[in-house]
């Protein structure tokens, strides 16, 4: 397991000499290569690189293609042109899943943005985009069986921003676009909260909007007034929607809704929600939760959920995917425990470390700071994901970046938020432990400094931080 970018320390594989190469671009070097078939694991290579050439040897089209992105990463540029080191690398990533989750219910992102950002994250090892289709200010996915629920979901975002959705089309371009670089699609319909869009075509499937303190509070400092009943939202609150437990055909509702999302993503997961239903009652939660099992079950897929679902039922093989910080508050380490005694998996989503939505500092533009404040590159960087949560490491499935969009309305945005802070992300999911003598923050941040020069190469409007000396 070499750290997720290159080059890296010379004791991991560097040797004496340099392949000169006679490409106009980086990205031209993958065609030198000669590719084999090895016995790495699953998603492993082995890459050799010596005065003979380059050779990829991989058990899998995956490994191969991981082989591929520490290649492109490894050309440096000279005076007499670009070259290669010399190296044999035997690799293979720490954790199964290595996830970012982009936000297109706040704000609508368009097919080619999230082809993009498919690319981007490929090239750093990632191989899940989970995809938060729904919440209060939109419904964001055309189904064939509800048309209704996009038809009134999803005409605008936050702040009054142009809306929009994916067709069955879009959603099949997306996903097949993944499966090209060896990316799952995990499609979310969040639930019991974050359901207000869904009162739009179906008010008698939701409970009135609650307005805690914690609503208003909200409303009182980002505006965008508070949420009403039949009434498109495109404030910040959370918190204050809930499907009814009671509503005669909700369970009905969901087995339909699950059953077309199914269809239309092929992989092994369904992400059913379950964070911030502050206006649902407990009994409700555990009511409505038990619904949306059933009704992934009857798909035949997995259910993932954000921790909170730890006060329901879900089988033991579920996923909770933990969203609380670094050092966990006591209410986030109760619910973990409670979800870990049902076993299962985890995925870390820390806020305070790969939230990458956060401000980088005060001076940000975009961003929100709730997370324990700004979210510095070596903060996103200076963690492990076995000290997160009090489970064993073999339980942990891997770790997700996520990208909420409140904030960020247009790619550029995106991409100032998403980079550098991604490779962060992409570190602790493929490489050794923290700490470890090929994972340190100052061996990440000179490697990231010359990943600017390739980022730049690629168009990619990162931000550049003053903690890293970029080449």
């Amino acid at each position: 397991m070499i750290p997720s970018l290159v080059p890296w320390p010379a004791e991991v594989g560097l040797r004496q000499g340099a392949l000169r190469l006679d490409v106009s671009e980086p990205r031209a070097v993958l065609a030198r290569a000669r590719h084999a078939r090895g016995d790495s694991p699953q998603e492993g290579y082995r890459l050799r690189i010596d005065a003979d050439g380059i050779r990829i040897d991989a058990a899998t089209p995956a490994g191969a293609f991981y082989g591929e992105r520490t290649l492109r990463q490894l050309v440096s540029r000279d005076a007499e042109g670009y070259f290669l080191p010399f190296v044999d690398i035997r690799d293979t990533p720490r954790f199964a899943h290595r996830g970012i989750m982009l936000d297109v219910a706040r704000h609508f992102q368009s097919v080619e943005v999230v082809e993009r950002l498919i690319e981007r994250a490929a090239d750093l090892k990632f191989n899940a985009l989970h995809l938060h289709l729904t919440d209060d200010q939109a419904w964001r996915l055309a189904l064939e069986t509800h048309p209704e629920l996009a038809r009134h979901g999803s005409a605008t975002s936050i702040g009054g921003d142009a809306g929009g959705f994916y067709s069955v089309d879009d959603v099949r371009r997306i996903v097949t676009h993944a499966a090209r670089h060896h990316m799952v699609v995990v499609p979310e319909i969040d639930l019991p909260g974050h359901t207000h869009a869904v009162g739009l075509s179906h008010p008698e499937l939701v409970a009135d909007p609650v307005l805690a303190p914690s609503v208003v509070e909200v409303v009182e400092r980002f505006g965008g007034g508070l949420p009403r009943a039949g009434a498109p939202y495109t404030g910040l609150a959370v918190g204050f929607s809930s499907f009814d437990a009671h509503a005669p055909r909700l369970e009905e509702f969901l087995h339909e809704v699950f059953a077309e999302v199914a269809s239309l993503f092929p992989g092994p997961y369904l992400h059913l929600g379950g964070d911030e239903a502050l206006g649902t009652s407990n009994e409700d939660y555990r009511s409505i939760v038990d619904m949306a099992v059933r009704a992934v079950a009857a798909t035949g897929r997995l259910p993932i959920a954000w921790h909170e679902a730890g006060a329901a039922d879900l089988p033991r093989e579920a996923v909770f995917q933990y969203w609380g910080f670094l050092s966990p508050t006591d209410e986030h380490a109760e619910l973990v425990d409670r979800a870990a005694s049902r076993g299962g998996s985890f995925i870390l989503s820390p806020a305070d470390a790969v939230y990458l939505d956060m401000k980088y500092d005060e001076e940000t533009a975009a961003g929100l700071t709730w997370a324990n404040g700004p979210t510095s590159v070596e903060r996103s960087y200076s963690w492990d994901p076995s000290d997160v949560i009090a489970v064993p490491e073999e339980r942990i499935l891997g770790v997700e970046a996520a990208v909420w969009t409140e904030t960020i309305a247009d790619e550029a945005t995106l991409e100032h938020m998403v980079f550098p802070r991604i490779a962060s992300a992409a570190e602790a999911a493929w490489s050794r432990p923290l700490g470890s003598p090929e994972r340190s923050w100052e061996r990440f941040r000179d490697r990231l400094a010359g990943l600017g020069a390739l980022w730049d190469a690629e168009g990619i409007r990162f931000f550049r931080s003053p903690e890293i000396p970029w080449a």
